[in-house]
């Protein structure tokens, strides 16, 4: 893969965007990397010639990555990447702001994609079951999947992200890292028998891990929510979920417009800070907000 700049030969549909709005972009996959050492730099100098910011993370089990550009130059990054036979099928999900989502770029070198600390789950050895956002919402309407089982939903996000908005009646165990779902999915798994769980988490990523493991560990109907809470949001809108959605950038939350919210981040503790916790005296910009008040040297 050579790090020139690529023009991409396909059209946009979102091709005629305002000229102040970027595309940010969400993509992941799970496939073999053995040159990550070597791919960073072409990454690096492919990400900085087309003035793109976020992070891409290239790991042994394949690449994560969140994008903020023009059209023009997603779309060349994007034509780009794909020229890599290992990732010509790689899927993206987008969402428009109007300004870049991120602040710098980073590429960076990590052991996996999501850290489970369970080296035997290999999505790209064979996936879990998914179920698309459509069928969801069905099984959602009905309370019950195709095959008339109970329909149960389980978070696999942090507990802070999960307070920002989750699907209505969900499955939240309050995990704080990843790394304490296996345990939390062991504990649970007698008292959902009979019913069919869906994992679900912002873009797919831990969710598709989860339920792999879940399957491993005798969960016999388990499926992961194909693209997570951004794809569903894009393909049916808020329907049985309530709040927005966090994410990893900026703009902090999206509702299910896939619009940016007024919910922020705490800069001391990076506490999620909703609008009604913004008028509180606590909460100061840059300074302290009703979380961290008082603490950690915080003023009180």
């Amino acid at each position: 893969m050579q790090a020139t700049p690529a023009v991409s030969d396909a059209a946009s549909p979102a091709a005629a965007l305002p000229a102040d709005q970027f595309v940010n972009i969400a993509a992941y996959k799970f496939i073999t990397l053995d040159d990550t050492p070597a791919m960073r730099p072409l990454y690096q100098e492919q990400t900085l010639a087309l003035g793109l910011k976020g992070t891409i993370l290239l790991t042994p089990e394949g690449i994560n990555m969140f994008l903020s550009g023009t059209r023009e130059n997603i779309d060349a990054f994007l034509a780009w990447l794909r020229s890599d036979a290992r990732l010509a099928d790689l899927e993206w999900k987008e969402s428009l702001s109007n300004e870049q989502s991120h602040k710098r770029m980073l590429v960076k070198l990590k052991q996996e994609i999501i850290t489970m600390r369970m080296p035997l789950i290999k999505p790209e050895l064979g996936r879990a079951p998914s179920v698309d956002a459509h069928t969801l919402k069905r099984w959602l309407d009905a309370g019950v999947d195709d095959a008339g089982k109970p329909v149960v939903m389980m978070e696999t996000r942090n507990a802070f992200e999960v307070d920002v908005g989750t699907f209505n009646n969900t499955l939240d165990y309050r995990i704080d890292k990843f790394t304490e779902f296996p345990a939390v999915a062991a504990a649970h798994k007698d008292e959902l028998e009979g019913k069919t769980v869906v994992t679900f988490c912002t873009g797919g990523i831990r969710c598709e891990k989860a339920a792999i493991h879940m399957k491993e560990i005798g969960y016999d109907s388990v499926y992961q929510l194909d693209g997570g809470i951004l794809k569903y949001f894009e393909e049916v809108g808020g329907d049985h979920y309530t709040g927005d959605c966090f994410v990893f950038d900026y703009r902090t939350a999206l509702n299910p417009k896939l619009e940016p919210t007024e919910t922020v981040q705490c800069f001391v503790c990076r506490a999620v800070v909703t609008p009604r916790q913004q008028l509180a005296p606590e909460y100061v910009y840059e300074v302290s907000c009703p979380h961290c008040f008082g603490k950690h040297g915080t003023p009180a």
